[in-house]
Order: structure tokens, then C-alpha cells, then sequence
């Protein structure tokens, strides 16, 4: 118990040292390094800081902000001034979605330790909280940045302008009698849990009451068999109802009382509606479930494009901090642009434009070190190689040192007709890139440049200042490195040679106009090939903004790689997240069993030929909590709700409800949307949220993105995401769905 002790001892010396304030160094690059003054609030959960030239201006974040803490030169921008500040003294701070890193150096190796444990208990405390505290954590947030005089109090019209501010339109005469209720000393002002009780009562969710009150035998609450028969009847399950209605009770019930009588008050019930059981995705299907066991081929896998970039694909800065967010999100398959540098030293970047480089032997470093933090299954490192062999030499040497035992170097040529499964795989990271035939005995050898990067200059912008001949170019390559390539890119011919002559291990690279160019003409034959052969796909060397194209079209034809631009957010990174959620975050989805059987041809144009054609009919009914999206403190959202369905092109479609005037605290929608699913195993489904501007745009709110085969019928909530596909509690939809077959 004494190391305990002393351990919470020294926590509270940490976050006393933080709430007294601390002068920090924030260093953007060898010549930017700042002081700034940080500050632990006394809220325990957020962190102001200022200029040391400012006087009072403070800006803050929330320690819920915050994704992990690095000590150490763990960053670029560390590493480039590690001589300047020695390792405990420097720390990195990794916010979610795409903000950039904070990088920060104390005096000492002391203060440093004091922040970095301090937040790593902070961000736990945050991390164990349960829905109901989060709930009343966010309303005494948004009172923190009321109460302007920081008394601890605010008045009824400080009252309302705060409800204005948390997107809350409502009668002031109803809100005032409200506000007295929960003025309980009268003193015509609400302390901090007083506001919290004002705003419960100003935001009763009527539509959870009757649905309460329809399954509740007494009015009062909900029996063990009252909430086993809500299981059953409305949330469809069947075994087991009885027993997960007791565990329910033990989770989400907040009165002792109630829990010891095995029944549930409204709380809990709304408790359990707003909870991730009481979410549309099932968690069944957000552990690891699938077969890992099937050849590679019978898999998607979570890739990214041109990784090393942060931005643009002109002059965009190149970053290993690139691969780290990517590789953090579960992403299987990386990509990196070799080319020579000075000194010896093979750099990546993007060829032929203004973007940044970075040495290759820190990008292998990173991902030697990042590899397998997210996903035990294997990554593979797609390498576009345009080095000479000197500079070839040099990466062989640094892919073998830095890589080590991780490495998979011995191919399957001749071993069998099949790849590896993910499960015999785990933990090994795979090259594909060229490779010199079999035979070859010289230490150089001879391959032809027909790959992604001459297909990529012939649409890309900068194609006039390249050479034209690129194409039909031979290229020299170095057999030690050669010899380290687990997957051979080769040349895509037909559907016809690859059958007969393809090897397991061999892959193709096709443009996202190539790939769908073969979808319309042979839909069938490319399901086909891609049993039996890996194939990737990428962006069009016109999207120099990095913008994505939409890859379930990709899905559907049951290419494995589809490479997006992970840096870029909007609908088809949606889609990809939305896609990975499942399975353990693995990375890797097993196919449908349609796209996996060689011996019987289905072709996404045509679903309703397959013999065991079953379509579905999907309905929402939708109904709460949504965030603001213009920063004016007066405005009020229109919210409307769109839900999209992506799959095959018969099942592609939009549907949206009407808009609710001034009101984006708790809209009823009440309407109906159905759609007639013809190919349940391959759609996704994503739920939308604008503010309906009828002068211009309408703004994006928020958005959730699911595989439909993920989705739990009866009364669900949506939880909304951002642009960035980080959380923005407690926003959400709340639907009814069902799903029956016709």
C-alpha cells in the first residue's frame, strides 16, 4: 500500500506543479523554438497557454483532446534539435484526428516527468469516466466558459446565452420556470451542479420516456422482464435476453435501490440507449471475428497512398509522421518513393515536384517501431524504387539491419499455389516492388519501368517536364535488394495470361481509371482474378491535391489494396474507416464469401443473377444531441440527416429527411426512410448530418459510416464523428432500425 500511497503523492505533486504553471519550449524546427507559459486549469482537463509576451491572453485545449504522450526525440521536429536539448527534457504531445503534434522542452528532466505523467493520468481518468459523468463533464465545460467572472455562478440571462451557445433554442418562459426549480438555494443564480440539473431537466428526452413508459409495467421502472421483453421485441435479441437484461441493470443503473430490486429507472435506460451497447454497431463484430486463416488474396487490406505526405502531392511536406498516423489507424499496406539523395543516403519523396524529402533510413525506422502497435497482421511496404544501384545497395542493407527478423524475405514461388494467410503472417512485414527473374546470377539485372510511377506521368501535371520515353524505359536493379521483394509487381497484360501464367506472390498496379475501365467491361473476370492475385489500386496522378476516389467501387470487384490518401478527409476516407472498423481494427476484412469462390462468377452489375439472390428492406426512423457547427454565438442549426448507401451500383442511393428550423439540440425528424438492399455482404452505410443553408452549401455536422452487415436493428444511437473521424460527444442520432427480408 506504501508504493501506492507514494505513487498518488507524487501524482498530486505532478498536478500541482502543472496548476501552478510551468514556462515550456515549443519547438516547430531547428530555427523555431519558443517559450510559452502552460497552465493545468483547475477543471483538471484542460491546459491554457500564452506567449511569455502576451499578459493575459491564454489559448487552451482539453486533455480529451490528446491521443498519446511521447517522451523523448520521438518527433521530427525533437530529432532535428536533439543536439540543442537532451532527450528527458523534451516530450511530444499527439492530438487526434489531423492536428499537428506539440512539441515541447522543459528545463529539466524533473518538469518534463511532471507533465508527462501528469497528462497520462489525466487522459486516464478521462478514459475510465463513464457515459453519465462525460455527460455532466460536458455541461460543466460549456459553464466554465460562462461564468466569466469565475464566481462560480451564472444568472438566468448568462443562462440562456450559454444554452445559445450549446446549440439549446428554447421558450424562455418554460426555461425560467425550469431555472427557478433548479435554483434551489434562491439566490436567482445556479452553481455549477445546479446548471448541470437545470439543463437535464431543460433537454427530457420525451421520445426515450414513452418508449419507457410502453415497455414498463408499473410507469415508475423497468423489471428484469420489462427490459427483457424491450430486448426481444425491439432490439431483436433472442437467447439470452433474461440474463443480458440483469447485466444491463448492473452496468447503466445508477440508483443502488434500483439495482438491488433488478429493475432500471429512466436514467439507466437512457444510460444504456446512449451507451456503446445501445449503439448501432454491433460489438460483436468490433472484436477480432473473421477467419484469419484464408489465403491474403481472400482479404481487404487497409492501404495508404504516396503515406509519407501530409498534404498535397506538389510541395506538401514529406513526413515520418505520416506513416506513424497511418500505421496508428490500422493501415496494412504503406507506400514509399525511393530516390537517390546526396551523401549516399536514399531519400523519399515525390518525385519531379517541390515536396519535402525525408531519409529513407528514418522512415524504415519508424516503421520498424510503429509497425504493429495497432495490428498484429501483416504490413506490407509497397516500394517505388527509382534509385541507382549504389543508392539500391544502401536500402537493401538499411530494409535488412532495421527490419531485422520482421523482414519476410523467402518467396512462395513454387511452394504453393496459394499466399500465406494474415494468421501465418502475423508480425512480418512484407516488400513488394520488382524483382530480377529467377535465374539471374549477376549481382544487377535488368527490369522494365512499366510501373505505377510511368503510369502515374502520363496523367499527372508535371508529365511535360519528364522525359517521354519513360515508359518504355528499363531500369537496372540490385539482386540484394531484389531479393528481399516477398510480392513481385509485374506488368498487367489480361485476365486470360494472368490465369495462366500469374504466380500467388505476383501483383498488379492498376489507376483507379484502368481498374474501372475493367469493371464496366469485365466485372466478372476481374471478381475472378482477384481470388487468386493481390491487386492495387491508386489515385489518378491528377489528384495532385491529394482529393480520393470512391473505393467501394474498387470493394465490389474484390481488389485487396486500395490505396487512399490518408492525410485527406471527406466521404471515401469515411468509407474506408467505416469499412475497417470492424474486426479488431485488424486491418484486414475477409472478403464476401461471393468475392472469395472461384468456381462461381458474380458480377456487381448484374446482383440479382446470383442464385441466392435475398434483398433486404432497410428503414430509419430517425430522431438528438448534435454540436455546433458556426462559431457565431447566435446561430441555431437547420439539421437535416441524409443517409447514403454505397455498394453495389444497384444499391447506391441517397435519401434525406426534411430540415428542422432552429433547432440543433434535440430535432425530431419522425419520418420514415427505406431503401431495398440487393447485396446486404457488400453495402455500407453512412448516416449524414448538414446544417441546411438554403443561400449556399449546406455545412457538414457530423457523420457515421458502418458496413451494413455491422448494423443492430431496434432503437439505436447514431454517435457522430467529425471531418477528422475523431469522436464529438455526446452528438448522436437516435433511429429505429429495421431490416426485413422481402
Amino acid at each position: 500500500m506504501a508504493i501506492s500511497r507514494s505513487l498518488a503523492g507524487e501524482q498530486g505533486q505532478n498536478l500541482e506543479a502543472m496548476k501552478a504553471g510551468m514556462f515550456l519550449r515549443k519547438v516547430k524546427s531547428r530555427m523555431w523554438k519558443r517559450l510559452r507559459h502552460y497552465k493545468l486549469q483547475e477543471d483538471c482537463k484542460t491546459i491554457a497557454y500564452k506567449s511569455s509576451w502576451a499578459i493575459t491572453s491564454y489559448s487552451t485545449f482539453s486533455i480529451s483532446d490528446v491521443e498519446a504522450v511521447r517522451e523523448g526525440h520521438q518527433s521530427e521536429a525533437l530529432l532535428n534539435v536533439a543536439d540543442d536539448f537532451p532527450a528527458d527534457h523534451c516530450f511530444t504531445l499527439v492530438f487526434r484526428g489531423r492536428r499537428g503534434n506539440l512539441d515541447l522542452v522543459a528545463d529539466s528532466a524533473k518538469e518534463a516527468q511532471a507533465w508527462i505523467q501528469g497528462i497520462r493520468v489525466l487522459m486516464e481518468n478521462m478514459e475510465n469516466m463513464d457515459e453519465s459523468t462525460k455527460l455532466d463533464q460536458w455541461i460543466s465545460d460549456w459553464f466554465l466558459k460562462a461564468d466569466l467572472n469565475k464566481d462560480g455562478r451564472i444568472n438566468f440571462k448568462e443562462a440562456k446565452k450559454l444554452l445559445k451557445m450549446m446549440n439549446v433554442d428554447m421558450n424562455e418562459e418554460h426555461a425560467c420556470c425550469l431555472f427557478m426549480m433548479a435554483d434551489k438555494s434562491e439566490s436567482g443564480t445556479l452553481e455549477d451542479q445546479e446548471f448541470v440539473e437545470f439543463y437535464k431537466m431543460l433537454t427530457e428526452r420525451t421520445e426515450v420516456l414513452d418508449l419507457f413508459q410502453d415497455y414498463s409495467s408499473d410507469g415508475q421502472s423497468l423489471s428484469q422482464c420489462d427490459l427483457e421483453e424491450f430486448l426481444r421485441e425491439e432490439q431483436l435479441e433472442g437467447e439470452g435476453s433474461y440474463e443480458h437484461a440483469l447485466q444491463l441493470i448492473d452496468c447503466y443503473e445508477p440508483s443502488d435501490t434500483a439495482r438491488k430490486n433488478h429493475s432500471m429507472s429512466v436514467d439507466g435506460f437512457l444510460m444504456y440507449l446512449t451507451s456503446p451497447e445501445g449503439s448501432i454497431f454491433n460489438l460483436e463484430r468490433q472484436g477480432l471475428f473473421q477467419d484469419m486463416s484464408q489465403p491474403l488474396a481472400h482479404y481487404y487490406i487497409s492501404s495508404s497512398h504516396n503515406t509519407y505526405l501530409m498534404e498535397d502531392q506538389l510541395k506538401g511536406p514529406s513526413s515520418v509522421e505520416a506513416y506513424i498516423q497511418a500505421l496508428k489507424r490500422g493501415c496494412r499496406c504503406v507506400e514509399v518513393d525511393c530516390w537517390n539523395g546526396s551523401n549516399g543516403e536514399p531519400v523519399v519523396y515525390h518525385g519531379h515536384t517541390l515536396t519535402s524529402k525525408i531519409l529513407l533510413k528514418d522512415v524504415i525506422a519508424t516503421i520498424a517501431n510503429y509497425a504493429f502497435k495497432a495490428s498484429e497482421y501483416p504490413l506490407i511496404v509497397s516500394i517505388e524504387n527509382h534509385c541507382s544501384i549504389e543508392q539500391q545497395e544502401v536500402m537493401a542493407r538499411y530494409f535488412r539491419d532495421i527490419l531485422g527478423d520482421m523482414l519476410l524475405t523467402n518467396t512462395v514461388e513454387g511452394v504453393s499455389s496459394e499466399l500465406p494467410s494474415p494468421e501465418a503472417l502475423k508480425r512480418k512485414i512484407l516488400l513488394k516492388g520488382k524483382k530480377i527473374g529467377k535465374e539471374s546470377e549477376s549481382p544487377t539485372g535488368e527490369v522494365s519501368d512499366e510501373d505505377e510511377a510511368a503510369e502515374m506521368n502520363k496523367d499527372s501535371p508535371a508529365s511535360e517536364s519528364l522525359p517521354t520515353d519513360s515508359k518504355k524505359s528499363k531500369q537496372n536493379l540490385c539482386k540484394k535488394l531484389s531479393d528481399l521483394m516477398f510480392c513481385k509487381s509485374i506488368h498487367f497484360h489480361s485476365f486470360e495470361h494472368s490465369r495462366m501464367s500469374a504466380k500467388p506472390n505476383e501483383m498488379s498496379s492498376f489507376s483507379e481509371s484502368k481498374a474501372r475501365k475493367y469493371s464496366k467491361e469485365a466485372g466478372s473476370d476481374f471478381v475472378l482474378h482477384n481470388t487468386r492475385q493481390l491487386t492495387r489500386v491508386y489515385p489518378s496522378g491528377m489528384r495532385t491535391d491529394s482529393s480520393n476516389y470512391c473505393p467501394v467501387d474498387m470493394w465490389n470487384m474484390g481488389c485487396q489494396i486500395v490505396a487512399l490518401n490518408f492525410q485527406t478527409a471527406g466521404m471515401e476516407m469515411d468509407l474506408n474507416d467505416g469499412l475497417f472498423t470492424q474486426n479488431g481494427y485488424s486491418g484486414y476484412i475477409l472478403k464476401s464469401e461471393i468475392l472469395r469462390k472461384k468456381e462461381r462468377l458474380f458480377d456487381p452489375e448484374n446482383p440479382e443473377e446470383r442464385e441466392d439472390y435475398h434483398p433486404l428492406l432497410f428503414s430509419v426512423i430517425s430522431g438528438q444531441q448534435l454540436p455546433k457547427v458556426k462559431q457565431k454565438d447566435w446561430s441555431i442549426v437547420d439539421p437535416l440527416v441524409r443517409v447514403e448507401i454505397y455498394g453495389v451500383p444497384l444499391d447506391q442511393v441517397k435519401q434525406e429527411t426534411k430540415y428542422i428550423d432552429n433547432n440543433g439540440f434535440n430535432p425530431h425528424w419522425n419520418e420514415t426512410l427505406q431503401f431495398k438492399i440487393h447485396t446486404p455482404e457488400l453495402a455500407l452505410v453512412r448516416f449524414v448530418v448538414e446544417d441546411y443553408d438554403k443561400a449556399s452549401r449546406n455545412d457538414f455536422i457530423g457523420q457515421y459510416t458502418l458496413p451494413f452487415t455491422c448494423i443492430q436493428p431496434g432503437y439505436r444511437h447514431v454517435h457522430l464523428l467529425s471531418k477528422d473521424g475523431t469522436s464529438i460527444h455526446p452528438s448522436s442520432i437516435y433511429v429505429h432500425i429495421k431490416i426485413t427480408e422481402l
